[in-house]
């Protein structure tokens, strides 16, 4: 038989359980899931960064490398990518579950000159870390590196595009065309709107002709013509199109704030963000 005692200490910890649950953040806006790319947060640690999201209510997370790589270059990088126990990864995931962030994707950005093992050690990477995404900041080439890895683990790769107009870049629909080109269904695209905006591309119809392929989205607002950095709404990008599309077609693509404007406090720039886009969803 239960004591008293033990009754009341179970009882308190059910309603520590619930208190918990009830704390959990939930980002889906109208059938859209909001969250944050991690680099965000780049000025603070991977477990600040994790409170940050659960204070302004984000439920979903792309993770930044640099928020799980140490600040090596060259080969003490390459061989720490190889080398750390896959159990770092592991670690990485709990935090997140623990917090009731959904991890959607990992950020690996790898160029040509990485070497096979650092490449597939991204994909054993996402898969300890739970994930079916990576997404990379990479080039037009290096595609097919992904590309050797990517079905035999079932990753998708987003290629991440900028507004950079150098050759092998990717900063173009003829860029993406051409990274996706003879690959697998694996191989897609990580469309920032900012950037694509910046690059002089038209987002919305982007994403109505290509969905199909796009892993996640970012969301940042920036001026036509390599313009700048904008707080949302202020710049010329179609972010209330964009979502309202996604919201439309029940498409299911993450939407994540990637915060890179100037502002006094990252997580009042990231909430506003977030309040923002909430408001566009629900115009």
């Amino acid at each position: 038989m239960i004591s008293r005692r033990e009754f009341h200490k179970a009882a308190a910890g059910a309603l520590a359980s619930s208190a918990l649950l009830l704390a959990k953040p939930n980002s889906v806006v109208d059938g859209v899931q909001l969250g944050a790319q991690s680099y965000s947060f780049r000025d603070r640690s991977l477990d600040e960064a994790i409170k940050a999201m659960v204070d302004i209510g984000l439920s979903e997370c792309e993770l930044w490398q640099g928020h799980v790589e140490p600040q090596l270059k060259g080969a003490e990088l390459s061989t720490w990518r190889t080398s750390t126990p896959i159990s770092t990864f592991t670690d990485v995931k709990k935090k997140f579950d623990d917090a009731g962030i959904m991890l959607y994707a990992y950020n690996y950005s790898l160029r040509d000159a990485a070497s096979d093992a650092e490449f597939e050690r991204g994909f054993e990477m996402a898969k300890a870390l739970g994930v079916s995404r990576i997404t990379a900041s990479s080039t037009v080439t290096a595609a097919a590196r992904y590309d050797k890895y990517a079905p035999k683990y079932k990753v998708y790769v987003g290629m991440h595009g900028h507004s950079n107009m150098k050759d092998n870049e990717y900063n173009s629909p003829e860029s993406f065309e051409k990274g996706m080109a003879g690959k697998s269904k694996y191989i897609g695209v990580n469309l920032d709107i900012g950037h694509f905006t910046a690059a002089g591309f038209d987002a919305v119809d982007y994403l109505e002709k290509h969905h199909d392929r796009i892993v996640t989205i970012h969301l940042k607002d920036r001026k036509k013509d390599q313009g700048d950095n904008m707080p949302f709404g202020e710049g010329e990008t179609p972010i209330k199109a964009v979502l309202q599309d996604l919201k439309k077609h029940k498409w299911k693509i993450p939407a994540n704030i990637e915060y890179e404007y100037k502002g006094a406090d990252t997580v009042v720039e990231v909430r506003k963000c977030y309040e923002y886009c909430k408001a566009a969803l629900n115009a």
